[in-house]
């Protein structure tokens, strides 16, 4: 049985896809299959609308406070359903909604992306993991290349646009004082939040 859903502390997590355009150096995957109350991410095929919406059955909506896209892999790869179970999801409970993403939406969508979030998701997590563009692409080895991290800058001022809430995080255990320092920087130029999250092993 496939785990399209399930808790991390009070949120609920959606599991939409296994593909990711980035191989992270510290990526979850490469070290455990599973996060928080999950078994296993890992996906032997990818889920329609109507299966995950098949699997909220198991979770009352009294049940979590907010609904985020992140699983093992990048949500917005699978775009189309992602964006119509966030709207089933507000017209049915009216859940706040986060996506936790690589940034790499419009690359890998080939289309502007932010401006579909507008009244449907309000929050957005990016992975920022560097401020220099160099090093970026050393940590997440983009199959984009060269052009990923500025995708990744202009990404995340769209989505400023179009949200709410925008964070964009860097990972604890990989950057220095003066990178952590620059990356608050840019986030300040964009109107993000920055965010240090915890490395887990």
């Amino acid at each position: 049985m496939q785990e399209l859903l399930y808790k991390v502390g009070k949120n609920l997590y959606v599991n939409l896809t296994n593909k990711c355009p980035c191989d992270c150096t510290f990526c979850l995957r490469h070290n455990m299959d599973s996060i928080g109350g999950s078994d296993s991410l890992w996906l032997d095929h990818e889920p329609d609308h109507d299966e995950v919406m098949e699997a909220f059955k198991k979770f009352p909506s009294d049940s979590y406070r907010e609904l985020v896209f992140c699983g093992f892999g990048e949500p917005t790869e699978r775009l189309d359903v992602l964006l119509e179970v966030a709207k089933t999801v507000k017209e049915k409970w009216n859940k706040p909604i986060r996506i936790n993403t690589n940034g790499m939406a419009n690359l890998i969508n080939e289309k502007d992306v932010p401006p579909l979030f507008e009244g449907l998701i309000d929050s957005v997590s990016i992975s920022l993991n560097n401020p220099d563009p160099v090093k970026f692409q050393e940590l997440v080895r983009c199959k984009f290349g060269e052009k990923s991290f500025d995708a990744l800058i202009e990404f995340a001022k769209e989505c400023v646009k179009y949200t709410k809430n925008v964070t964009m995080t860097t990972v604890d255990t990989t950057l220095s004082k003066e990178e952590e320092d620059e990356c608050r920087r840019i986030c300040k130029e964009i109107g993000a939040t920055y965010r240090i999250r915890a490395w887990e092993a």
